[in-house]
This record gives structure tokens, sequence and C-alpha cells, in this order.
């Protein structure tokens, strides 16, 4: 395993396949997309009304059963085994639905989870509980029923939305399956109550204290079953008892003067327990102390299904140690990458857009900084993989592009874009001043003047400062003297922008950029993480990350 962290651009399946080796991995976290009725951030069509896989994929939050959805089916029904029998049991009853077509997509991948884990590792599904039932057959198939930890239920919010015909949907449910008996795991602890602090009711010189048992029902053959000064443990109570621990143990809390002595013959000692020694309240399987995002939060991305961080160091806690490697293949902004690498774990995360690719580097940036030490692999490297990208999905293509200059794509929601396909905003003027903007066309083929000239018509037609034309070819003289003619920007500050810029993707590539008032103060594009300095990388040296 690389001592680097990864983030990788495609496909989960073929990268789970291709890149991750067997009994790698300590954790796995995955949010899969679920058919919702709902459709995220841009989703775009193609003139004829069609849609690339990658988008449906990515940003439909749907699946339809159809030919792609027919050929996983196949893929796992004909290899045979549990994971097969299950498939068919549940197209018999599912038939050729929306459903099957998302389970049919879930179970290979599902299936190479399983491999990449170590023995050790342990596996959270996070999902819908319209699909719960069905995914927590399949884990079963691919994990074994045995292998069933929790179903954890999360509740989401405290929602007042009125629906008259059933009770309001207030929680996710997250399944937790291990891959062997061994499996590591860290119980999480809960803040104490104020009436559970009202019991260590006893102060000294040390602090607050309760007593609590030593001895405790059922009968042991081990060694908290033996006798302890002179008390026999299986003599006790009506089925007989056993210590909370062994004797060793018991006479270091004697010499430290934590065993509460019986005045009485026949009485049984007890220990001091100190307020400041207690975790907290162990973690059921019931969690409603976490809330969703709000739109107002600092922590709010913009993105619709980031979860709380909070809830990721949750999982990641209890499922790993520190230097574990954590692995989310459907990792969207970025929360599970972000909590592993707050608390010190290695990370590997993937997913199947460019737009997701972007987001998740902006962010590890704004949080941990340029100094953190990971990969991106998967993504254009030079034109000649730009021009291979281009042909095989062209949104993908503009949205790497976008993302090269930190520019965020156009809301295709609103309508055609309009000659628009990406934005950056920024300020330069004192705090309170105007938001303004730049705009941007990705062209993947042959550009002309005329072009220039119409991208300067968009510019002045939506009052932006700065207009760019990333393309894949060099421009020409005449482009060149058109873009010149639209004049420059000056900022308040007085420095001179060229309005209208041509950027060559190869350009981009070496390290060029959008000349602009510099983005380190005043760009606003995206909105920014919070600020965490990563384990190992703060200023002072000290193992913990600080906000």
């Amino acid at each position: 395993m690389a001592t680097k962290s990864i983030l990788y651009y495609g496909d989960n399946l073929d990268v789970l396949r291709r890149h991750i080796q067997a009994d790698s991995v300590d954790l796995v976290y995955l949010d899969p997309p679920f058919k919702s009725n709902q459709d995220y951030n841009i989703l775009l069509k193609e003139k004829n009304g069609a849609r690339s896989q990658s988008q449906i994929k990515a940003f439909a939050d749907t699946w339809q059963w159809d030919e792609p959805a027919s050929r996983a089916y196949e893929e796992v029904a004909e290899k045979g085994g549990h994971v097969s029998l299950a498939m068919q049991a549940l197209r018999r009853y599912l038939g050729e639905t929306d459903m099957l077509a998302y389970l049919a997509m879930m179970a290979p991948r599902l299936v190479e989870l399983k491999r990449v884990l170590k023995e050790t590792g342990s596996i959270f599904l996070h999902c819908d509980p319209s699909a719960s039932h069905y995914l927590k057959m399949l884990m079963d198939s691919v994990f074994g029923g045995e292998m069933f930890v929790n179903e954890i239920v999360w509740r989401r919010s405290h929602t007042r939305s009125s629906i008259s015909r059933r009770f309001r949907r207030a929680h996710d449910v997250i399944l937790f399956y291990a891959k062997g008996p061994g499996y590591k795991f860290n119980m999480q602890y809960g803040v104490l109550s104020k009436a559970s602090k009202e019991l260590y009711s006893h102060p000294d010189e040390r602090g607050s204290w309760q007593s609590v048992p030593l001895l405790v029902s059922g009968r042991r053959k081990g060694k908290t079953g033996e006798p302890w000064h002179g008390i026999d443990p299986n003599l006790r109570g009506k089925n007989g008892m056993h210590w909370v621990t062994t004797s060793d143990k018991l006479d270091e809390y004697d010499r430290q003067g934590l065993i509460i002595w019986p005045q009485k013959p026949g009485g049984t000692p007890r220990l001091k327990y100190y307020l400041d020694e207690s975790p907290g309240v162990p973690a059921a399987d019931f969690w409603d102390d976490i809330p969703i995002i709000a739109s107002s939060s600092s922590e709010a991305l913009g993105y619709p299904t980031q979860k709380p961080q909070a809830l990721l160091e949750r999982i990641i806690q209890a499922g790993s140690d520190e230097g574990d490697v954590v692995l989310d293949p459907f990792c969207g902004c970025g929360t599970t990458v972000a909590a592993a690498q707050h608390l010190n774990r290695r990370w590997i995360g993937i997913d199947i857009t460019n737009i997701a690719i972007t987001l998740i580097r902006h962010r590890l940036h704004e949080t941990f900084g340029e100094k953190l030490p990971y990969e991106v692999l998967g993504e254009p490297v030079s034109p000649a993989d730009a021009q291979a990208l281009a042909r095989s999905d062209p949104y993908q293509f503009q949205w790497w592009a976008l993302g090269l200059v930190d520019a965020r794509p156009a809301d295709a929601q609103r309508g055609a874009d309009r000659g628009i396909d990406g934005r950056l905003f920024f300020h330069d003027e004192r705090e309170g001043g105007k938001t303004k903007q730049i705009i941007l066309q990705v062209k993947a083929g042959h550009v002309t003047p005329a072009q220039v000239r119409d991208l300067r018509g968009v510019m002045e037609r939506e009052a932006a400062e700065i207009a760019v034309l990333i393309t894949m070819e060099e421009p020409s003289s005449a482009m060149q003297v058109e873009a010149a003619s639209a004049g420059f920007y000056r900022s308040p500050w007085g420095k001179k922008h060229p309005r209208l810029q041509i950027l060559t993707i190869a350009e981009l590539l070496a390290g060029k950029r959008i000349d602009f008032p510099p983005s380190r103060h005043v760009n606003i594009t995206f909105r920014k993480a919070s600020k965490l300095r990563a384990k190992g990388y703060n200023r002072c040296g000290r193992l913990f990350a600080e906000e």
C-alpha cells in the first residue's frame, strides 16, 4: 500500500479491480446514490435528450433497468455462489425494476469491497430506509449473515414537514458488517447526562467519585472466577458471581487506595470510580446527537448529499486506528477523506465525476493547506489524455478543464447555458464590495475568431469583468487580435488584467492560470471548508489537529 493517500477519478468498480490490492483496507464507508427523485447539481442532457451514463451515475441519483443494468445483473448471476442466488431471488421478486438495477450495480462493488478489506476490517453502508432491507439481504450474501454487526439508525433531523398519509421520515440507516470475526472495534462514547454526573456525589482531594461493584452476576471458570482476599465469587449471589477484572488488577486498585472494604463480615468490596475517568455513555445503535448540516453552517459546501463530518469521524474512530487506511468509493464532496485526514488515517477516495474531484481538492487545500501529501490518479495529465477524455465524455472533459482553474460549472438547471460553461466569482474591493465574475467557455474542437467575438458579446451581456476561452488548439493570430481588442479590466488596486483571455489545455497543464486579482485573497467561487491543521502538519508539531 502506498504511503500517500490517493484520490481516484473514475468508475469505482474499475478502480477497485485494477488499482486496489486485496486485504489492504481497514475500513470502508460508502453512501451510494439512490433513487430519491432528486436531480443533483447539474444534470445535463445532450441536444437529443440523451444523457451520458457517467452523468446518470453522478447526478441523477437514480438507476434505471436498461442494457447496462441487465449486463451488470448477468455478470453477477453467471458467477454463481450466494450473491448470484440472492440476485436471482431478488429478480424474481422485484422484476426488472429500477430497484433491481440499483442492486445489480451494488452487488459487484460490494464483492470487490469485501476483497480489498483486511480480515480485521469492516464496512459501513449508509442508505435510505427505502432500500436498506434489500441491501441488507445483499450484504448478507456477500459478507455472510454472521458478519452482520449493527443496523445503526441516524436521526438526521427533527423534520417539521407536513405529510398527511404517513409518519415523517427523519432517519437514515447505516449497515455495519465485518469481514471476519476478529474485526477491529473501538467503542465510542457520548456525553454524560446531568443525572449521570450527579451520581458522582463523593468528593475528595482527587475529585468526585461514586462506588461501583467489583463483583457481578455469573460464574466464570477463568481468572475472574478465582478467590481474592479470601472472597470466593462462586459462593456469592444466587447463581454465583465473578470479579470485574483479574486479581492482579484488583491488587493494583488496592495499592492505589481505590478499594472500599466493607465494615461488616461478609460484605462486598467496591471500587472508587472517579468522574474524570469516565469516558462517557457507550454509544448505542441509535444516533440522535449528530444533526444534518444546515445551509447556513460553516461546514456546508453546497453539495446536496453532504454528511456531517462528526458522523464520519465517529464511524472512522470506531472501526480504525491512526495510520489505518479508510476507503470511500462514492466520495462525493470528500467528507470521508477530510475526516480520515483529520484523524490521521490514510485514505482512498473514488468518484466518477470531475466536479467531485475538483471540490475535494479545493476542500483539502482550504482545510489542510498546500503541503498535504496525496495523489490524484485517473485525470488527464497530458493534452493527449485530455483529447481522449473529450472524445469519450465531452461533459467530463468540460468539468475537468474548469477544475484546472478552480471554476464552478454553470448551473444548467436554469435552462440553456447561453454561451457559458463555467463561472468564477471574486471580490477585489474592500469589505462589502461588489461580487464580480469571470465567465468561461470550454472548446474541445476547432475554434474560430467568430467564436471569440461571440464570447465577448456574452461577457458584455452578462456584465462580467473577464471572459476566458479554454481550448484544445493553439489560438490563431486572428483569434488573439480579437481577444486583445476587448481591452483590459483595471482592478481597484490599479493592476490591469486582459478582459478576454485564451488559454490552451497544454498551458493549463503546464501551470498557467487566469490573469485576475489574486485568488488567494479574493476567489469566492467555492464555499470554503473550515480550516484545520492536519495531524503532523501543524506549526506547533502537536499530534492533534486544531480548528
